[in-house]
């Protein structure tokens, strides 16, 4: 899968207060972290053609952010678990799901009063950084007009790393370039994506300051 041409002249880089935003919850706490282990994606309730897809959007994203795929987790066996459904009861039952989402008829009941159609759940290791998610992606029409490859890609970055619940409410990480057709990478985005997955960078991060420091690894229009 083409993400972008991921370098735009005419684009000036987020500011500080911008990347700060991304990673600043409602609740006005700072949370930032990225995978601490390679991803290891498994999908459900699609047809191959659509894992294949996704799977594709995955390789993209993780390329972008120069982190590692994996054939399996040696704590998890997969780590990245990404479910289609038609409804959200569906997830009640769904066996053993109970143990991946604690209070999981309290979450079906909240998504279904939002009339929600994606959700995602982190896990995380004793450094703070992301060692499992779990998406699904309830196919109401709304989210079946959508092409298979913007879904994909939609997802796959919002869970390259923990955003802010608030960071792509009245905006999205992806633009359309051409009528009809997928949606791609904004190229702001990629880059704070990079610049998070940069080695020398925390795998998680509590303090504000840590924007700019993301901010400083941005490339700079020429």
């Amino acid at each position: 899968m083409t993400l972008l041409p991921m370098t735009d002249a005419t684009l000036d880089p987020l500011s500080p207060p911008e990347i700060e935003a991304l990673f600043t919850r409602a609740d006005g706490q700072y949370l930032f972290a990225r995978w601490g282990r390679p991803i290891v994606p498994v999908v459900f309730g699609v047809e191959d053609q659509t894992v294949s897809i996704l799977k594709g959007a995955i390789e993209a994203v993780v390329a972008l952010a120069g982190h590692k795929m994996a054939e399996t987790d040696p704590e998890l066996g997969a780590n990245l678990m990404v479910f289609f459904i038609r409804d959200w009861s569906e997830l009640v039952e769904t066996p053993n799901l109970d143990r991946l989402l604690p209070d999981l008829p309290g979450i079906v009941a909240r998504l279904q009063d939002a009339d929600a159609n994606q959700y995602r759940s982190f896990r995380f290791d004793e450094a703070g950084g992301i060692k499992a998610a779990f998406v699904f992606i309830c196919m109401d029409e709304a989210m079946s007009a959508v092409p298979a490859e913007t879904i994909a890609l939609s997802q796959v970055v919002q869970t390259i790393l923990l955003w802010s619940d608030t960071a792509f409410l009245g905006t999205s990480p992806l633009a359309v370039v051409q009528k009809d057709g997928p949606a791609v990478l904004k190229p702001q985005i990629a880059d704070v994506i990079r610049a998070a997955y940069d080695p020398v960078m925390p795998v998680a991060a509590t303090d504000p300051p840590h924007a700019l420091r993301l901010a400083a690894r941005l490339p700079r229009p020429s």
